[in-house]
């Protein structure tokens, strides 16, 4: 699992961490108990604080995607794939109510913002 962090994305440091490990599991790059490298070990290849690697892995443990187990590690959880894609729609939703509220501002009409979606979506299809 590679994790980059960045201090310009205006991103607590912790939510970036948390969110490329869920991207991990949710793409199936991390399965279910897997072991993630230890907190100490995390901070130490990131250079950053544990007091952030704790608080990235206590949100993951928090939303039922990992496990502590004292002594031993933090382990991937199985995952409701159900959950997993309602969770997805709904920040897919909240990226085109964002796009169509940027469209709206410029008068945008529904055809052309369909026709963008579809170019986009032809080229992210043919990587």
């Amino acid at each position: 699992m590679n994790i980059v962090i960045s201090n310009t994305v205006g991103i607590p440091i912790y939510q970036q961490i948390t969110k490329q490990i869920k991207d991990s599991i949710f793409s199936n790059d991390v399965k279910e108990g897997d072991m993630l490298p230890s907190i100490r070990n995390l901070a130490k290849d990131l250079r950053i604080s544990v007091i952030t690697t704790t608080r990235a892995y206590n949100d993951l443990e928090q939303e039922g995607f990992i496990v502590s187990v004292q002594g031993k590690g933090c382990y991937v959880l199985p995952q409701n794939t159900e959950l997993i894609r309602e969770q997805k729609q709904r920040e897919i939703e909240e990226y085109l109510q964002k796009a169509i509220d940027c469209g709206n501002a410029i008068k945008l009409h529904k055809d052309e913002m369909i026709k963008m979606i579809n170019i986009l979506y032809e080229e992210g299809c043919n990587e």
